[in-house]
């Protein structure tokens, strides 16, 4: 709604004001509007809703950023986004590689088909590297190298393992903790592989999926034809048409308490300031950015002005070329390049492009705000992923006819040693002092979730509203639960029980995923 819709005193009042309007802010916005709740959102981007699930259009070109499939073991959550979007899921093949040294290695890896394309040699070096790893394991196991080099060997250790982590994380493998390490790589092992590997070349796998112990969802997904900002333009679309209001380009300036347990968020636009009041506050902005805003300042600002955040940027490129490969993205691990992965968007939908002759591909570069990359401009952006994708010989830059830049801060939450204290103190604070606001989402909580996560986390919030109390604990979250994409989608129907979370949000809420903490300095080896 553009700003005709504010009183005449730039005031707007409602029953509750939300902060972002990505997956979190909108489900919860669009699940309050329906329940006949006044709703108010403010969001910073001028342009797009649905925040890292948005999609950018460039000349018709649509990018995704970082790719969203569209899947939960929630029923709640496949049923929700049936309603707002349902009839525009198509299902995609889905397939995903990794490039090294100029050949493509199948992910998850085939044991066979990476020993052929290392060739004898190295393959050799690579079972003498295994074998001494077994014989004369790390015994003082701290940190990701040490556990994946026990677990794989050296060699292939630094071949699919060292150079795309720390490209995507910022920090060298002898700095992550191995605890992370045996979580995200749980039950592989090279000798797994090979034997799992013999029993396909010989035909004798008949278990479902090609022999994978669990039937996974490796083959197909559903994906929004537009990509994923259709379901959250959709999202704003059904809010406002039951009388909500969604700020676009309006940024926080100040949360304030209103001393009567209400709220007085004022957002700075195109038209100046706004003041929206509100019985109840939703965030799902950043941890930190939310602290130096509230009024008055929570004794927790100084540990939440701690909390870290890892960033990134695409750059789209659009080939001369009807199609370059058919993988949705491709892993690259290959120390020679910075980019860490590369996105096929036409293999996501093919209405991500509108040219059949033109090929339109996202290099993504996991960089910090403010450092090089991310400070670099847009045209040495596109330069230097023309340059990369001659390197890795997969495009000759005469093909490239144009570029575009998207950058994305604070993807991804980072766990650092402090951390899990930082955000309890904050967390803490917050529910003891002003129960009337409600974190959510990846940034509102620092949590490294997935989109039906923090979709959940929003899905409760507006129940304790609705109670007028906190029925559900929202950080109830089982970060010991392996969340691979496993089992039917929906499979989990339990109806929800008061004063308890579901096996169905559980689901949900199960799919914040681990990242790696740093080894502490004092347990560091010396170079």
């Amino acid at each position: 709604m553009t700003s005709s819709g504010i009183a005449a005193n730039g005031e707007i009042a409602v029953d509750v004001a939300i902060i972002g309007a990505g997956p979190a802010g909108l489900t919860a916005g669009y699940l309050l509007a329906k329940a006949g709740k006044r709703v108010a959102i403010i969001e910073k981007d001028p342009t797009y809703v649905g925040g890292i699930s948005r999609t950018v259009e460039h000349e018709g070109y649509r990018f995704d950023i970082g790719g969203h499939r569209f899947f939960s073991k929630s029923q709640q959550v496949v049923d929700l986004w049936n309603e707002i979007l349902p009839d525009d899921f198509i299902q995609r093949p889905r397939m995903s590689r990794i490039y090294y040294e100029g050949k493509f290695y199948s992910y998850p890896l085939r044991a066979f088909e990476a020993l052929r394309n290392l060739g004898v040699w190295r393959s050799g070096l690579c079972m003498l590297s295994y074998g001494w790893s077994k014989l004369f394991p790390i015994k003082d196991v701290k940190s990701f190298e040490d556990w994946t080099s026990n677990q794989f060997g050296k060699k292939l250790y630094s071949i699919f393992f060292k150079t795309y982590t720390e490209k995507v994380w910022g920090m060298p493998c002898n700095e992550m903790s191995a605890d992370w390490a045996a979580q995200r790589i749980k039950g592989l092992s090279l000798w797994g592989a090979v034997t799992d590997g013999l029993r396909r070349s010989l035909g004798l796998n008949k278990r479902p999926n090609d022999g994978q112990a669990v039937k996974t969802l490796l083959e197909t997904f559903r994906y929004p034809r537009l990509g994923p900002g259709m379901m959250w333009d959709a999202a704003r679309d059904r809010i406002e048409e039951r009388g909500g209001i969604v700020l676009m380009g309006h940024g926080l300036k100040q949360l304030a308490s209103d001393g009567r347990g209400g709220w007085r968020m004022t957002a700075t636009g195109p038209h100046g300031e706004v003041v929206i009041c509100a019985g109840d506050a939703i965030s799902s902005a950043p941890m930190r950015e939310l602290a130096a805003r509230l009024y008055p300042l929570p004794m927790s600002t100084i540990e939440a002005s701690r909390l870290k955040y890892r960033d990134f940027l695409t750059v789209a490129l659009m080939i001369k070329s009807e199609d370059l490969f058919p993988d949705n993205w491709i892993y690259i691990h290959d120390s020679k390049v910075q980019v860490g992965r590369v996105q096929n968007f036409r293999s996501w939908s093919p209405e991500m492009v509108p040219d059949a002759d033109v090929a339109c591909v996202g290099l993504e570069y996991f960089c910090f705000e403010g450092d090089g990359l991310w400070s670099m401009r847009d045209d040495k952006l596109v330069e230097l992923a023309r340059r990369e994708m001659d390197i890795l010989g997969l495009v000759s830059p005469d093909k490239v006819i144009g570029g575009a830049v998207v950058r994305q801060e604070k993807a991804y939450p980072v766990y650092d040693e402090a951390y899990a204290a930082n955000v309890d103190a904050m967390r803490h604070e917050l529910e003891d002092k002003h129960p009337t606001l409600h974190l959510v989402g990846r940034n509102g909580m620092h949590r490294y979730n997935n989109q039906d996560h923090a979709m959940m986390t929003a899905m409760l919030t507006v129940e304790n509203i609705l109670a007028g109390t906190r029925l559900y604990d929202t950080w109830c979250v089982n970060e010991d639960a392996e969340y691979h994409e496993a089992g039917d989608e929906g499979a989990e129907r339990t109806l929800p029980a008061r004063q308890s979370v579901s096996e169905d949000q559980a689901a949900a809420l199960a799919s914040v995923r681990e990242v790696p903490q740093r080894v502490a300095a004092s347990d560091r080896k010396a170079a």
